[in-house]
């Protein structure tokens, strides 16, 4: 894991788990972490999500989401912004992912928000990832 980008570290924790069908997988916890998987889970990409202190470690435990085939209902999971290159839009320049049915979640001045959150409150800001 880079300690460069621990968003990227923590989507390719959740890829991996998906890839080996992983029930939960844990996660060292940060409160950017913590407002991905909240979004997740309200947009149903995942099942749960909850904040566990153990051995003096702060982690995030995610309950991961399968479909009626077993197939995990995360298809494509991708950064956007990196450390080296930072995407902004404004809140009219927000990508909407595959015909509104995936998910961009983006970091603004209001938190960190879904795009249709995002433009709904006319806010733009940093591209995290897309999910579908």
């Amino acid at each position: 894991m880079s300690q460069t980008d621990p968003i990227a570290d923590f989507l390719t924790m959740i890829r991996n788990a998906h890839m080996a069908s992983h029930g939960e997988l844990s996660v060292p916890s940060s409160n950017i972490k913590m407002n991905i998987a909240k979004i997740l889970k309200e947009e149903g990409y995942i099942r749960n999500y909850k904040f566990v202190e153990q051995d003096k470690r702060q982690l995030l435990n995610i309950t991961l989401k399968y479909d009626e085939e077993g197939k995990p209902v995360i298809r494509h999971l991708q950064r956007v912004s990196k450390p080296g290159r930072r995407v902004y839009r404004g809140a009219n320049d927000i990508p909407v992912i595959l015909n509104g049915m995936g998910l961009c979640i983006i970091s603004t001045s209001r938190g960190v928000l879904s795009d249709r959150k995002a433009r709904e409150m006319g806010v733009g800001g940093e591209l995290l990832c897309e999910v579908w």
